[in-house]
């Protein structure tokens, strides 16, 4: 039985909102973080505006959506891949949802919505090579 390969992931999250101020109060503080990855670009966000941060920031909703669509894309394409179909196109409208409760919140559904385009003749190809 093969053995399962562990995949390690790390980054840096520094708040540097925090050159703005502390957290004296609630309304005025800065959300604003940085996210360094070794070897790769680094990455600014913020709260979402509902919970007072820049709107021109990418925030940790936003990041948990496209994470969710992105590996579901990765995934697919690969399969695809490995099964002899070739994608041309692949596009995703994800949307989720996060319900406030309290002072705190979660996340009740994330919704792919792909739209997947093969090359013309690919499905006939691979349901060709399977009958050989």
């Amino acid at each position: 039985m093969p053995r399962p390969k562990d995949h390690h992931y790390q980054a840096k999250l520094t708040w540097t909102g925090a050159a703005a101020g502390g957290t004296a109060d609630y309304k005025t503080y800065s959300r604003e973080f940085r996210v360094d990855f070794e070897g790769k670009p680094a990455m600014t966000g913020s709260a979402d505006p509902a919970f007072r941060g820049d709107p021109k920031l990418h925030n940790p909703e936003d990041l948990l959506v496209v994470a969710l669509s992105s590996c579901h894309m990765l995934s697919y394409l690969a399969l695809a891949a490995l099964e002899g179909l070739e994608v041309i196109a692949y596009e995703d409208e994800a949307a989720g949802t996060m319900q406030q409760e309290g002072r705190g919140g979660r996340f009740t559904e994330v919704v792919l919505r792909p739209r997947v385009t093969l090359a013309p003749g690919s499905d006939l190809k691979r349901a060709e090579a399977l009958h050989e």
